[in-house]
């Protein structure tokens, strides 16, 4: 008798967060831009960006290929959008471009969820540069969680600098 309710209350669930998913047009991210359908321009692919044209190479290498995240966050910050969108928009001129985007974690947290949020990240990214015009078989991910730190430390400053994802490019 319990295992019933209990199902029917996870399916009511599930079918209400999903009609509030559907039904909504714009929603607040982590970060306080805007996603959705609205014409809220601080949404992912929204701006000038940096003047990169398609093809040139040298002004692609300037961009920064290291994005930070917050703690326990996979939300990519506004201050990276213009290098993603130039990132993006050499992809999207360059179809034989290729990069990989390696999503890393700090160590706090366990093995698995943390290489889970370090493809949630790798992801978030991923999703960026799509909107932004690069295709996706550009692109490939990895996570490799807290395997790879690039700063060793048990304090804030040494994890600041671990949650992040690199973009490396493979081909140009």
């Amino acid at each position: 008798m319990r295992y019933v309710h209990l199902t029917k209350a996870l399916t009511l669930a599930a079918v209400m967060a999903f009609a509030a998913g559907c039904s909504s047009t714009g929603s607040k991210t982590d970060s306080g831009a805007t996603s959705g359908t609205g014409t809220d321009t601080s949404a992912y692919g929204a701006g000038t960006g940096t003047g990169v044209t398609p093809g040139s190479w040298e002004e692609v290498a300037t961009l920064k290929n290291v994005f930070y995240f917050e703690f326990d966050r996979a939300v990519v910050r506004q201050e990276f959008f213009s290098d993603l969108e130039g990132h993006a928009r050499y992809l999207a001129g360059n179809p034989s471009a290729r990069v990989r985007l390696d999503g890393h974690t700090d160590e706090r947290g366990t093995r698995e969820y943390n290489m889970a949020l370090g493809e949630r990240r790798a992801n978030a990214v991923e999703r960026l540069l799509i909107v932004n015009g690069a295709n996706a078989g550009q692109i490939e991910t990895v996570s490799y969680g807290e395997e790879r730190p690039s700063v060793t430390g048990n304090h804030e400053g040494a994890w600041s600098q671990n949650r992040r994802v690199e973009l490396r490019y493979l081909s140009r």
